[in-house]
């Protein structure tokens, strides 16, 4: 049986020129065209099952191509996408993958042999792979999560719930593996689900532009039903809460700490505050390596509109810079007050300040004698001080000179 393709483009001669590859490359192909400009989006019971495959630009109707494909990937028994982009990047090329395409081309320069060849897999592919109808409701089943329908992934497990989002182990269809799929509660365009939208989108645009050890990493972003959802990295091991009560020897500390530092310079670095550190965001890579997550409550530096209103509180009590706790202005050096907070709990098993309610333990941070270390810990106090001092002036300027003085610390723990 010949090749059945559908190509979604909205420039009438790229479609004709990948209708004579086909009709070259195949004998007796079956082509249809869509121009999204003209006709809009697919409709939503769309399934493609007419195809072998898909041809789709990445600028349909003047649209996200990438938001395209996400969508069409991730309904039941669609077949294999081929994403056709005007400047292909090793980034880019990435991201579309990660989206669901099965392969990336060129639109401006087609290469016949790699076009036909993609053409070829994705028919085998379709073959092979392509589900019975009678199967729907039961991958329906698996990909539910909460209230939304993500396809694309399997329910495993749920790991965490607060007001705003549901977090649940899942497994990627696409890849086997395993992710954490954070679900927003709220659908986008209800009231404050604007607002908690807002820092979804901004959460997975942080994560996408960094790469780094000690930054967890995240995989996809989506919305379904209406809710916001992001696949980011899995960590089996858990965060530092667990090890916290376990107890830690002091140079495992000073390099969870000097891991967190290196994590915010590149944050920083990347004109993010993080803005909610605390150790349920600070998870296991292993026994020995830490990574940051969860930007949801993060703010760009550079934005002149801040997403918060005016005087509101994000983050938690126990770890919040005396200024972010009294709604005032922040900045880098909030972050490493949250940061030497940590480290005392680190060291010490226990928060600096803890007291009957959050405004209290608010009030604390701003006014209340900076904490004292064990005797054995008292060579840690000069570093701790510079970041939990109640004035940002006498704190680190920047985590680059923080990471310095931490990198200094633990060649000393090593030598003693």
């Amino acid at each position: 049986m010949s090749v059945r393709v559908l190509i979604i483009d909205d420039q009438n001669d790229v479609r004709r020129l990948l209708a004579r590859h086909i009709h070259t490359g195949f004998e007796s192909p079956s082509v249809a065209e869509y121009e999204p400009a003209a006709r809009g989006r697919l409709p939503g019971d769309f399934s493609g099952s007419a195809y072998d495959a898909v041809l789709l630009g990445d600028q349909p109707g003047r649209e996200i191509g990438v938001d395209w494909l996400r969508d069409l990937s991730r309904r039941n028994g669609f077949p294999p996408i081929i994403y056709l982009m005007l400047r292909p990047s090793p980034e880019a090329e990435e991201l579309a993958i990660y989206a669901g395409a099965h392969a990336c081309l060129s639109r401006q320069k087609i290469d016949h042999g790699a076009l036909i060849a993609a053409l070829r897999a994705a028919q085998a592919r379709r073959g092979q792979f392509s589900r019975p109808a009678a199967r729907a409701d039961e991958t329906a089943r698996a990909s539910r999560f909460g209230d939304a329908l993500i396809r694309g992934f399997r329910f495993v497990s749920q790991i965490a719930e607060s007001r705003v989002s549901s977090v649940y182990l899942a497994e990627s269809e696409r890849t086997g593996g395993e992710v954490a799929l954070k679900v927003l509660h709220q659908p986008p365009d209800e009231g404050s689900g604007l607002r908690n939208f807002d820092r979804f989108l901004r959460e997975y645009q942080i994560a996408a532009a960094i790469e780094h050890p000690n930054v967890a990493r995240v995989h996809d972003f989506g919305v379904a039903d209406d809710h916001a959802f992001i696949a980011m990295e899995y960590f089996p091991l858990g965060d530092l809460r667990g090890r916290i009560k376990q107890g830690l020897p002091p140079l495992r500390a000073v390099a969870f700490m000097r891991q967190m530092a290196e994590a915010l310079r590149v944050l920083h670095g990347a004109g993010v505050l993080h803005r909610d550190l605390k150790p349920g965001n600070v998870m296991l890579r292993d026994e020995s390596s830490v990574a940051l997550i969860d930007y949801g409550l993060s703010k760009h530096v550079e934005l002149d509109a801040a997403i918060t209103n005016s005087g509101e509180i994000f983050g938690t009590p126990y770890y919040m810079s005396p200024e972010q706790g009294h709604g005032r202005d922040t900045d880098e050096r909030s972050d490493i007050y949250s940061i030497g907070v940590i480290f005392y709990e680190l060291l010490m098993r226990r928060k600096p300040y803890v007291a009957g309610t959050p405004m209290q333990v608010i009030y604390k941070h701003a006014h209340a004698p900076l904490p004292e270390l064990k005797a054995e810990l008292i060579h840690f106090e000069n570093v701790l001080y510079r970041c939990i001092a109640k004035d940002p002036g006498q704190r680190y300027h920047s985590a680059e000179q923080l990471l310095d003085a931490v990198r200094e610390l633990e060649r000393d723990e090593l030598e003693r």
